[in-house]
């Protein structure tokens, strides 16, 4: 809906194709009001980034917004912000690993967890191949955008203590969902709001 976005969703795309990340877009809707109501949105992404500005404390929801490893964030179309703020981060901790066998998703998932942690949640994330979109309405109104990797649908599959552990789900859900990618996050959910990364890999 707003004009900021497509030079965000621009380098999202860029960011898609690297293997180092596992990027993922949220949709919102609450620019809607501008005039073109955003059809790959969904109120849960809204509460999700609610959720994660809860978590840090600061409050700052924006559009554009990247969350890097769920905690810091950056304006979302801000090259040098972003690469600053990837420099900053650890190498995640935990390894996952995702694959398709047979009929099943089958993930598994190593590492500790911090010491203050006790345990973290395990989501798959269904995730669509890019999709354009012809915008009628709106601050960008006449343009056609291409939204890469965008959120489905989330699924939380279990706990995780530490150490070696495995999970499934069957390979029809990614059909249910019209997803051409799955993603599996090793979340800490401090208070119930979603908090840091420690692990991720996409199939």
């Amino acid at each position: 809906g707003c004009s900021s976005c497509p030079p965000a969703d621009k380098l999202m795309g860029e960011l898609a194709r690297r293997g180092d990340l596992v990027t993922l877009t949220y949709p919102v809707d609450y620019w809607d009001y501008l005039g073109w109501r955003d059809t790959l949105a969904s109120p849960d992404y809204g509460a999700r980034q609610r959720a994660y500005a809860e978590a840090r404390g600061d409050r700052a929801v924006y559009t554009p917004q990247i969350v890097v490893n769920g905690s810091g964030h950056v304006v979302g179309s801000d090259r040098g912000a972003l690469q600053a703020e990837l420099d900053k981060q650890a190498p995640l901790p935990v390894t996952v690993d995702l694959e398709m066998a047979g009929d099943l998703l089958e993930v598994h998932v190593d590492g500790a967890l911090p010491a203050s942690v006790k345990m973290a949640t395990i989501y798959f994330v269904f995730v669509s191949r890019p999709v354009e979109v012809e915008i009628d309405r709106g601050e960008n109104s006449g343009r056609s955008v291409t939204y890469h990797h965008v959120v489905r649908g989330i699924r939380a599959i279990g706990m995780w203590e530490g150490g070696p552990a495995s999970y499934r789900l069957p390979a029809s859900e990614m059909r249910k969902m019209k997803a051409g990618h799955c993603a599996v996050l090793v979340q800490v959910e401090p208070g119930g709001r979603p908090g840091m990364i420690l692990g991720a890999a996409m199939q």
